[in-house]
């Protein structure tokens, strides 16, 4: 097929560098930052004021450099949830900073396709507005109609204006909290100050590698091969990103249909016992430990200290919120795992406080990740033992 009879669109390339943003005038005045310019505005130079030092201690526990020059948006429908990653080198791969929940959803699964079909568009945008004086507190627009929606779609009221934003209202939109599009916002103007002139957002119908939501979407889809053909090109995405944490290269054919470079071979349907085996056998750290003795002459010790280690569950309490079965708005977790005789915390398990196995395992990935700690020690020799923890989920 010749060049000219395929209509290629790059939306997103793993290269995402761009010129620094300029200089920005206002009514006559001239900014040195776009970040200076923001604060000319009520809304942002309030947010900036009450979100930034939060936002850059945040990053300094999680091991983050402060600002993100990179950062890359990806929302699921279905599972009303919206993520924020970022980086700071262009070859570095992404890392997750937060996830929001999704407080309202207009529509149903499936692309946006008319003016006022009340749908949440699906697909590859980017950030292409930021409104400091939006009617919904503070907005980011999305370049919706993009390249495949304007084949797709109406030709005459494909829609417009489409925003992540706040008020916590939608008809068609992104909807969080005022206090969510607080860091989102700061950390979109930060991201466009460094550099990062086009932000990807990805939005997706669901999170494909969660069994309770791909076997929604295939039931929802198993009489529509349209929509089935539309949801696997973007879940070719999602695996890619899920693989090598970069972004795949994006492009649109002539019938306005999504190309995924370099997309990995599709999984096959979810198997919800396959899935429960593949949690505890595979995915998570499980060791055989020999010996756990009921009393130790020091406890282990959480890098940092113990004040250290209660900041650090208050922090993953607030970030559990967004995997909270729906309609709970509070958990006590009960937790138990082993800090080996390395250090490594292991064998975790969720004792009480929720039945959702997807949270579960999310929290249990979560923990995995907390960081060496110092072993417990008897006589003089490191030991392996078993801790019990509980933490708050508390939706605010």
């Amino acid at each position: 097929m010749r060049m000219k009879s395929l209509y290629l669109s790059i939306l997103f390339s793993a290269i995402l560098c761009s010129a620094m943003a300029q200089p920005t005038s206002r009514g006559g005045n001239s900014y040195e930052s776009f970040i200076d310019y923001q604060k000319a505005f009520s809304r942002p130079g309030e947010a900036l004021k009450r979100k930034e030092d939060t936002l850059q201690k945040q990053f300094e526990a999680k091991k983050l450099e402060w600002p993100a020059k990179y950062i890359y948006i990806r929302s699921f429908k279905y599972d009303s949830q919206l993520e924020v990653w970022v980086k700071n080198d262009i070859k570095d791969k992404f890392q997750l900073f937060k996830t929001y929940k999704v407080c309202a959803l207009a529509g149903t699964l499936g692309p946006k396709r008319l003016e006022g079909d009340y749908q949440v568009p699906e697909g590859f945008y980017y950030i292409n507005e930021f409104n400091p004086n939006s009617s919904y507190y503070l907005s980011l627009g999305l370049n919706y109609p993009n390249a495949s929606d304007k084949i797709l779609s109406d030709s005459l009221r494909p829609g417009s204006a489409i925003y992540i934003h706040g008020s916590c209202v939608t008809v068609g939109c992104i909807p969080i909290t005022d206090q969510q599009i607080d860091e989102l916002y700061i950390l979109a103007a930060h991201a466009k100050d460094k550099g990062q002139d086009f932000i990807p957002v990805h939005i997706f119908p669901i999170r494909y590698n969660v069994p309770k939501s791909a076997n929604y979407l295939a039931n929802l889809t198993k009489d529509d091969p349209a929509l089935k053909k539309f949801s696997d090109r973007l879940e070719q995405a999602f695996d890619y990103f899920d693989k090598f944490h970069q972004l795949p290269v994006i492009m649109v054919n002539e019938k306005g249909e999504y190309l995924v470079n370099g997309a990995v071979p599709k999984r096959s349907a979810p198997d919800p016992k396959e899935a429960k085996v593949k949690k505890v056998a595979m995915e998570h750290r499980v060791r055989i430990v020999s010996s756990l003795p009921s009393s130790v002459h020091q406890w282990p010790q959480y890098p940092g200290g113990g004040e250290t280690f209660a900041k650090y569950l208050d922090q993953l309490g607030r970030d559990m919120v967004a995997y909270l079965p729906t309609g709970t708005r509070k958990a006590f977790v009960q937790v138990e795992f082993v800090v080996d005789k390395d250090g490594v915390p292991v064998n975790i398990k969720v004792l009480k406080g929720t039945i959702d196995e997807d949270f579960a395992d999310e929290l249990i990935k979560r923990l995995e990740n907390m960081g060496t700690w110092q072993p417990a020690m008897l006589n003089d020799k490191p030991v392996a033992k078993k801790m019990i923890q509980t933490i708050t989920v508390e939706a605010k």
